[in-house]
């Protein structure tokens, strides 16, 4: 008979699954809950109340009157601190041992998202693994959180779609791995948000810069832009994005003038 009290591996690889699902799929039911049971020996049963015990702790969640399982508050709450104190550590540690117990290499787990590494080797290929793996993670999050769809056109090609930062990668590492921080963009809506020829407002409108209008004559400005403008983005199933990060882009990025 196996011991009731949960590892920090098992822990871990609960949150990395739980941040990876939608917040209606957190039930004993769903394929992936079944999966990651399978592989740490638990029941689909008790991996589900443990998804729904992070979600207790999810500060986003319980500013939005959604109170999750609170039974497991003592067991959960200190990985969920680690969790938002350095993401990205336990992002990438989170999928080393899901590739251990999968009994898969992590470099040969993330082939496609690494095939374009130069040659490195020491501390700079470990720097540069982590980086393309924890950003495929994030893409992962940003995509189920917006049902694989674009926020702006409602295209739902997948192999189409980018992981938009708000705040771009390189200017707030603590916030490279929240999902508030990200869009799920058309590859041509991203290009425009990252050039900051287009912005969201505060009551998540689409904005067009100055700059792109210029264009309106052309065909292509109404069938990408012109349609949406001043029309509101898709909600977000499970994290909206955030309104500092919207005000950010929009004094920073955004072509205002």
């Amino acid at each position: 008979m196996r011991n009731d009290l949960w590892t920090r591996e098992e822990l871990i690889l609960t949150l990395n699954l739980y941040m990876k699902l939608p917040f209606g799929k957190l039930d004993a039911r769903t394929k992936e809950v079944k999966g990651l049971a399978n592989l740490i020996g638990r029941t689909p049963s008790a991996v589900s109340y443990r998804l729904n015990n992070f979600a207790h702790v999810d500060e986003y969640h319980r500013d939005r009157g959604i109170r999750g399982l609170s039974g497991g508050y003592k067991v959960c709450k200190p990985i969920w601190d680690e969790f938002l104190q350095d993401r990205g550590l336990l992002t990438f540690e989170s999928e080393k041992i899901l590739a251990q117990r999968q009994q898969i290499d992590l470099e040969t787990k993330f082939k496609d998202e690494l095939k374009d590494l130069p040659n490195l080797k020491g501390e700079d290929k470990i720097r540069a693994v982590k980086t393309r793996v924890n950003q495929s993670i994030f893409r992962q999050m940003v995509l189920v959180n917006y049902s694989s769809t674009c926020a702006i056109s409602k295209m739902a090609v997948p192999d189409l779609l980018v992981a938009s930062h708000i705040i771009p990668w390189s200017k707030n590492e603590t916030e490279r791995l929240n999902p508030e921080n990200g869009l799920c963009l058309s590859a041509i809506h991203d290009r425009a948000f990252d050039k900051g020829l287009i912005g969201i407002g505060l009551d998540s409108k689409l904005l067009i810069s100055k700059e792109l209008a210029q264009h309106r004559k052309s065909p292509f400005f109404e069938t990408c832009f012109g349609q949406f403008e001043n029309k509101p983005i898709e909600q977000a199933g499970k994290y909206l994005p955030r309104k500092e990060f919207l005000e950010y882009h929009l004094q920073n990025i955004y072509k205002q003038d």
